[in-house]
């Protein structure tokens, strides 16, 4: 199993209340694709700083640590095109943790 980061940037515009649903609903999908959770970041709202569409000038910010197989990436890219509350979902290997230092 391999470690990975989400971010997720999600478009809730005008419902700001309905954050924990949509990351409550991130974080199933992520588990139903064969994901193992470790860690949820929420990061808040923040604006962009170059809107590229006029209506969305900001979106939530949120960050998953997950486990999962060589194919989960793919498969999460390809269940959230379609979400329409998932503004964009960038994936990346985690870093490693460092090694302890022997003293």
């Amino acid at each position: 199993m391999t470690k990975y980061e989400g971010l997720f940037i999600l478009n809730l515009a005008g419902r700001e209340e309905g954050v924990k649903d949509v990351i409550d609903r991130v974080s199933s999908v992520i588990t139903e694709a064969g994901g193992k959770l470790d860690t949820v970041q929420k990061m808040d709202k923040r604006a962009f700083s170059r809107v590229t569409d006029k209506k969305l000038q900001s979106g939530f910010y949120v960050n998953f640590i997950f486990e999962g197989g060589s194919n989960i990436v793919s498969d999460l890219q390809n269940r959230f095109a379609r979400d329409e509350e998932v503004y964009r979902a960038l994936f990346t290997k985690a870093a490693a943790a460092p090694a302890p230092v022997a003293a």
